[in-house]
């Protein structure tokens, strides 16, 4: 059995082949970067040149991608964008409109100008992966099952902050169905709020195995169960420290018992430490 997994991060995607004949140690890794750093790296080259730029393709994650972007706009550059490729910084595309890009229908994308530097959009790249992976002899013809995870804070309405709309989120998934496994999904089931990871299934659509997608930070959680250690203590805090999102689940014998979630850049040592020990001690539920 062979099963691509993918993590895509902030800074890195990390890709992991894992394959049923040989120990999990052997298992063929790749580690380079994200697909929202690599359009962050190609939007910088595009400003050094001074061309104007369209984006195109899918919704993905943002963060470099969305702070090049803006950079390029403070530059007096043009930057245009079909919509699904703009709510890669914002769902509100008059929030995009707002930063200084120019939304503009896929025909009129098409009909611009040659000058302008045309940059595709996509979470999940399977061609550039399978190449990867065939320069050193591994065909990936006959998967059977692709995981990939990434983070997913849901297509929040305009009168509701991302923040508020990913914990009502979590809280409901928790509710449906205290596992942390209640945070993956079939291709064919992602919620509809979950717009990040339907593209991320759109763009694995000619991939001739099932796909589960699954947020990034309970995925990581739930592989940190499995170690020994953790495997053996009935009641224990695990957290996912990331580049942009910290997330803490508290697991007792009856699932998950707390939960918090808070942007990693504005957390210190010592602020960590506080929300864990009030985790730990039950006073946080959720933050």
């Amino acid at each position: 059995m062979k099963i691509l997994t993918v993590d895509i991060g902030t800074g890195t995607q990390d890709i992991f082949l894992y394959d049923s004949h040989l120990d999990l140690e052997n298992g063929l890794k790749m580690v380079v970067p994200s697909p929202t750093l690599i359009v962050h790296r190609r939007l910088k080259e595009a400003t050094r040149l001074g061309l104007p730029v369209v984006l195109t393709g899918a919704t993905m994650g943002g963060g470099p991608s969305q702070w090049a972007a803006e950079a390029h706009i403070r530059a007096g550059l043009p930057l245009f964008a079909t919509p699904d490729a703009a709510r890669s910084f914002n769902d509100d595309l008059s929030a995009v409109a707002e930063m200084g890009v120019q939304i503009i229908g896929e025909e009129e994308a098409r009909r611009l100008s040659s000058t302008v530097q045309r940059l595709q959009l996509c979470d999940f790249d399977f061609p550039a992966i399978s190449a990867a992976f065939a320069a050193f002899g591994v065909s990936l013809s006959s998967l059977d099952a692709v995981a990939i995870a990434a983070f997913d804070h849901g297509a929040a309405p305009p009168e509701i902050s991302d923040r508020r709309f990913r914990f009502e989120y979590l809280e409901q998934r928790i509710r449906a169905e205290n596992r942390l496994s209640a945070f993956a999904y079939r291709a064919d089931q992602i919620p509809s709020i979950l717009t990040r990871l339907q593209f991320v299934a759109h763009s694995a659509r000619d991939v001739d195995a099932p796909l589960v997608v699954m947020d990034s930070a309970p995925a990581a959680v739930l592989g940190a169960t499995f170690d020994t250690v953790a495997a053996n203590a009935s009641r224990k805090i695990m957290v996912n420290v990331g580049n942009l999102h910290t997330l803490a689940f508290r697991l007792g014998p009856t699932g998950i018992e707390g939960v918090f979630e808070h942007h990693t850049g504005l957390l210190t040592t010592a602020a960590l430490d506080e929300l864990l020990e009030d985790l730990a001690n039950g006073s946080l539920t959720n933050a």
